[in-house]
């Protein structure tokens, strides 16, 4: 009896996995219409008897990552009527109207490495609709990919985008759920930019979240320990914006799986050691419409143009509007701290990493500007979302912002960030008063259990009420 196989779920060696994805993402790429995908995906589905789940995804409106697996049959059965329980999603729907549906991306799909996610599972990507199946007024994704329909189809421009996203490895399952002021977190390893041997903790961690990427058609660049300690960073190919912010949230959580494998916690906090460098995001962006590179003009300062400057100034005349988005956690303004390399600054510089954005070396291909100062933690489609909006769309100030000679900073904590947002123009315009509201209220609710000031340790409340940490027990524990 031990001998019989009882269970055939799918599982893809990684070689295999990597085509079967690549194929998927030029498919998004080529912006297949969503009939043909639908009937591609359908058709597959129903032929590989080896599948038992779907795992549908979709965020938050703090951008933290939920999952629900449908079994296949049902799934293929009832994906025009998918409905899930907002009320128990905070910021979404109050508990009398808890009925919101999912609409599938039939683009946004994934074969999973079967020894990070379990065999026989694909995932899909899903937007959030109210009950009317309307768009839901929370679903930032949702957000982000109808503002880029719009880009493509008015004005013929493609957004690309290439995140880097830096994070710890820390000893223990849950380090952060179990977090104690007092003793702090305890690092997995002691290695750290470039000099970790090839065998440390560190090292093998990057090594096993690498290849479920690359399995995953991440299209990988490079891989490697990060300045601190312990920290890392896995850096992969542009891409069109909202599938890299559908990667930010895989990335996390391949990340998070194979940290736990291995008995410990790959975590996002932006700065959650005091005395080294603390975590970013820093966010890649350029504009194209057709082959042509909209930021590149040789002669342009920077080897910029025009078109890429403004875009430029209208985000250095907002930083201050769209800093609670970028930085959203009560931890995310310790990063901003200027003995750590931090983007504090509300400049443009092309060789210093203490101004918000930087402008790096490129070419036509490669031309683009750095945005410095988003925190790993942020929501990567609210994030993009303001960015680009604001870029194409934001005021510039009078004064140009580029040749200003005073330096103007970030804000200092979240209560600043936050009533700087409460009283923005720029934000109700970019982002309607339902979805404003509503973030202000989650926000608020974090800053109000954390001491306005930081101080030199890292407090439970900001660890423990972040909105990738806290569960139902911890919050509730107040």
């Amino acid at each position: 009896m031990d001998n019989i196989q009882l269970r055939t779920f799918l599982e893809i060696p990684y070689d295999r996995l990597e085509e079967m994805n690549l194929e998927a993402k030029k498919k998004r790429k080529g912006r297949m219409p969503e009939s043909e995908l639908k009937s591609f995906y359908t058709d597959y589905l129903k032929k590989e008897k080896r599948i038992k789940a779907v795992t549908i995804g979709f965020s938050d409106l703090e951008g933290r990552f939920h999952m629900l697996d449908y079994d296949k049959k049902f799934f293929l059965h009832a994906y025009n009527n998918l409905t899930f329980d907002g009320s128990s999603i905070r910021g979404f729907s109050r508990q009398a109207e808890s009925d919101l549906r999912l609409g599938i991306d039939w683009g946004a799909f994934w074969w999973l490495p079967s020894d990070v996610f379990g065999p026989g599972k694909v995932l899909m990507m899903a937007r959030i609709l109210d009950q009317s199946g309307k768009p839901y007024a929370m679903d930032t994704r949702g957000l982000l990919k109808d503002y880029l329909d719009f880009l493509s189809k008015r004005y013929g421009y493609k957004v690309y985008v290439g995140n880097e996203v830096e994070g710890f490895l820390l000893q223990g399952i849950d380090a952060e759920k179990n977090f104690n002021e007092r003793v702090g977190f305890d690092l997995a390893s002691k290695g750290g930019y470039y000099h970790s041997l090839p065998n440390d903790t560190l090292r093998n961690f990057i090594d096993r979240a690498a290849e479920a990427q690359r399995a995953m058609g991440f299209e990988n660049e490079k891989d490697h320990p990060e300045v601190a300690p312990s920290q890392f960073e896995l850096n992969y190919s542009y891409s069109e914006a909202v599938n890299a912010a559908d990667q930010i949230q895989i990335y996390k959580l391949i990340c998070r799986q194979i940290a736990r494998n291995m008995g410990m916690t790959a975590s996002f906090l932006p700065k959650p050691i005091i005395g080294i460098n603390g975590s970013g995001m820093h966010t890649n962006l350029s504009i194209c419409k057709g082959n042509k590179n909209l930021f590149f003009e040789k002669t342009g300062q920077g080897g910029l143009s025009l078109f890429a400057w403004k875009f430029v100034n209208r985000l250095l005349s907002n930083a201050s509007d769209i800093c609670l988005v970028l930085n959203s956690s009560v931890n995310a303004y310790r990063r901003l701290d200027p003995h750590f390399e931090a983007p504090n600054e509300i400049r443009v510089s092309e060789i210093d990493r203490g101004a918000m954005i930087r402008i790096p070396l490129h070419n036509e291909e490669s031309a683009r500007i750095e945005v410095r100062s988003v925190a790993p933690d942020a929501n990567p489609y609210l994030a993009l979302y303001l960015l680009i909006k604001v870029g194409l769309e934001g005021e510039i100030e009078k004064k140009t912002v580029v040749k200003r000679p005073r330096v103007k900073y970030l804000p200092g904590n979240i209560h600043t960030a936050l009533n700087i947002f409460k009283q923005s123009p720029v934000m109700e315009k970019m982002l309607g008063s339902i979805l404003k509201k509503h973030y202000i209220s989650l926000k608020q609710a974090v800053a109000d259990r954390s001491a306005v000031e930081l101080g030199t340790k890292v407090k439970n409340a900001e660890v423990l009420y972040h909105h990738e940490v806290y569960n139902q027990l911890l919050w509730n524990d107040f």
